[in-house]
């Protein structure tokens, strides 16, 4: 009898492993991000490898070049020299933190979480602008908009929770 071995090749990868829009672990046999919609890119060849590894370097040369130029300036004494425009003094409108706070009559943290709530109401609106051409598209916009909303609600919620109670 003559036994039989097994020849086991390694594994090249034909396809990435992880989303380069968003980070996020593509599915077994998947050829699109299930998270954004974007295409599922073929792996890295030896060659680009090769290339990514020269553009590393590249990096890392240039920015040991920038750190050492800035290092070399003499901080303390340039800004001793910036002074601040004439017309940063004369604005009118200025808003007041505590002027706010009176007015709109929550405490400090309450007052935070509520601008933090507007804002992630403010980014649910603006990803609304963006275009969408296929339902895939359609759908990853819908996500970030649910994305958005939630954290709003979150923070909204946060700072009802932080709000002091009244005596009156």
């Amino acid at each position: 009898m003559m036994a039989r071995e097994s020849v086991t090749r390694d594994a090249i990868p034909t396809m990435a492993e992880t989303c380069a829009r968003c980070g996020t672990e593509f599915l077994l046999g998947s050829r699109f991000c299930h998270t954004c919609g974007g295409r599922r890119p073929d792996a890295m060849s030896t060659t680009a490898k090769a290339d990514a590894a020269a553009i590393a370097r590249l990096w890392e040369r240039a920015v040991s070049r920038t750190h050492s130029a800035f290092a070399a300036i003499p901080w303390g004494t340039m800004w001793n020299k910036i002074k601040p425009a004439a017309w940063i003094h004369s604005v009118h409108f200025q808003l007041h933190f505590q002027e706010i706070k009176a007015w709109v009559g929550l405490p400090t943290a309450s007052l935070i979480a509520f601008s933090i709530g507007l804002g992630c109401v403010a980014g649910a609106l603006l990803v609304g602008l963006l275009t969408a051409k296929t339902l895939v598209d359609w759908q990853a916009i819908q996500y970030y908009r649910l994305e958005w909303l939630m954290a709003a609600t979150a923070s909204f919620v946060a700072g009802i929770l932080l709000k002091k109670s009244s005596d009156r």
